[in-house]
């Protein structure tokens, strides 16, 4: 059975807050807004995460995260080429099978890597301690293979007590500070409140909030990206 991941997002509001935003971001770009013509480098990521990455109940990918994330990235004028390596269901056992088989495939070495799992970890009651050392372990692949990452941090629910809930919203911060990597600490912060912006199951967002993550992250993620050499000329 194919488990989707996102509910945390669902499980976990009481654990996160409970004054939410009173105008979320929608992701569209306003109509006095310059778009960038696309420039430079070309910058290759890899997407790599479970249902909130691989567009869960969209049946086109081109409204998933990563897809609107790269036509945000090059409206910004940022030659960036994601590759949606999504998978729903995706524990971070799973994500650990098939990370050096999806490094492989790539004709060339990725030059970013956005890293999302944790959520079906939570679902199954896996222990922080197994969490963190898959993360460990492709944290520590990634390293070896000079591939800068952004970890996309995710928050426990509060039903699997404080303890568990505790380990795991720390392991993140602390994986991003031992492998150098960038983070975002909760990268649904900014919709998970807003009902209107999640599909029936409560757990996956809309197109809208989709579009709303894009715009939230959309900062952090270019502050993230590594430089690429300017062209000659």
């Amino acid at each position: 059975m194919r488990i989707a991941v996102g509910f945390p997002v669902a499980l976990a509001l009481a654990a996160c807050g409970s004054e939410a935003p009173s105008e979320p971001a929608t992701g569209e770009i306003a109509e006095d807004e310059l778009v960038i013509p696309v420039m430079g480098e070309q910058i290759d990521i890899i997407a790599f995460g479970d249902s909130l990455f691989a567009g869960y109940g969209f049946a086109d990918k081109a409204d998933s995260y990563p897809a609107k994330l790269e036509a945000a990235l090059r409206a910004k004028g940022i030659n960036a080429r994601i590759v949606n390596a999504g998978v729903s269901g995706d524990t971070t056992a799973a994500g650990l099978d098939r990370l050096e088989f999806i490094l492989d495939a790539q004709a060339e070495k990725p030059d970013f890597f956005i890293l999302e799992l944790g959520g079906n970890d939570l679902l199954r009651g896996l222990s922080p301690a197994e969490t963190r050392a898959n993360f460990d372990a492709m944290l520590t692949i990634l390293s070896e293979r000079d591939i800068p990452v952004l970890l996309m941090g995710m928050r426990a629910p509060p039903n699997h007590g404080p303890e568990y809930q505790a380990q795991f919203d720390a392991l993140y911060g602390e994986l991003a500070e031992e492998y150098g990597t960038a983070l975002i600490p909760f990268w649904m912060e900014d919709i998970y409140q807003d009902a209107s912006l999640f599909q029936s199951d409560r757990i996956h967002p809309t197109e809208e909030g989709v579009e709303a993550l894009v715009a939230s992250t959309l900062d952090e993620v270019m502050a993230a990206l590594p430089e690429t050499d300017e062209a000659e000329g």
